[in-house]
């Protein structure tokens, strides 16, 4: 096994653990989701006068719709952008990364904080989607079929999750934010520039992944609205098992640190759209 080779356990073993992955989404997350969207639609009907609603009125139907993703409908399509070649000289590309919308709407209180969870969710797509593709394409040395299984399935999930936050925007008239964050991605277009083997880049990836889980972990203690306190709630343990399963492919395994901190978490402060 070489230095530069991630696999400190069996691809099988590897799979088994992207399955559970999987399942935790679809049979916890997914529901929850679909639960704290449903209130928070009741919540917007609500503070526009039109009192709570039945369950089944189609315009809770229309904005459960809209997170059809989270449901593992119809998924958002991966952050688009034109790919350049790195100013660092590396083998890999530069990540693609989108310019997409929901910026300059001054959006405040919990529907600041769906924002920033929304960009953070585009930042995790775009850093994995430039590794799928380059450690296909050879960029990086040879890639364990799994590992690959295993980011395509964390891919789906982030868009299942910023789904769900542009389905709180949406739903109470904002624009959905498809935009990277505008402070971290610069410093993960500047670290995976420097990738060059598929250490690093888990490396990298485990960044991005503490990032969220820790910024999701943080807004619960802010956020003011039950309904998107559901929804945070949701998605925080998808992150962080994320997390466990990139330090399990590093070799640290299990997990040292028996609570997760928020020493790296994106303050919404300083979030501005």
């Amino acid at each position: 096994m070489s230095a530069a080779d991630p696999m400190h356990r069996s691809e099988a073993e590897l799979r088994a653990m992207t399955a559970d992955l999987d399942a935790m989404h679809h049979d916890v997350a997914v529901p929850a989701l679909r639960t704290g969207l449903g209130e928070w639609a009741d919540d917007i009907r609500a503070s526009a006068g039109s009192g709570p609603g039945r369950p089944s009125s189609p315009g809770r139907r229309r904005f459960l719709a809209a997170a059809g993703g989270a449901a593992g409908a119809t998924l958002l399509a991966a952050c688009s952008g034109t790919a350049s070649s790195s100013s660092s000289g590396s083998s890999n590309s530069a990540l693609a990364v989108s310019t997409g919308s929901g910026e300059g709407q001054h959006l405040a209180g919990d529907l600041l904080v769906a924002g920033l969870a929304a960009s953070l969710e585009a930042s995790g797509i775009a850093t994995y989607t430039a590794g799928i593709a380059d450690a296909k394409a050879g960029k990086f040395g040879s890639v364990p079929p799994a590992m690959v299984t295993f980011a395509q399935t964390v891919v789906s999930q982030h868009r299942d999750h910023q789904k769900a936050w542009n389905a709180l925007l949406t739903g109470a008239g904002k624009e959905p934010v498809t935009a990277v964050d505008p402070v971290l991605q610069p410093k993960i277009n500047a670290a995976y520039s420097e990738v060059t083997n598929v250490t690093e880049l888990t490396l990298l990836v485990l960044s991005v992944e503490t990032v969220a889980g820790e910024t999701y972990q943080n807004a619960l203690a802010t956020i003011k609205s039950p309904a998107a306190i559901k929804t945070a709630a949701a998605i925080e343990p998808v992150e962080f098992q994320h997390v466990a399963i990139l330090n399990y492919l590093l070799g640290d395994y299990p997990v040292t640190a028996a609570f997760t901190s928020t020493t790296s978490a994106r303050l919404v402060k300083d979030y501005r759209t």
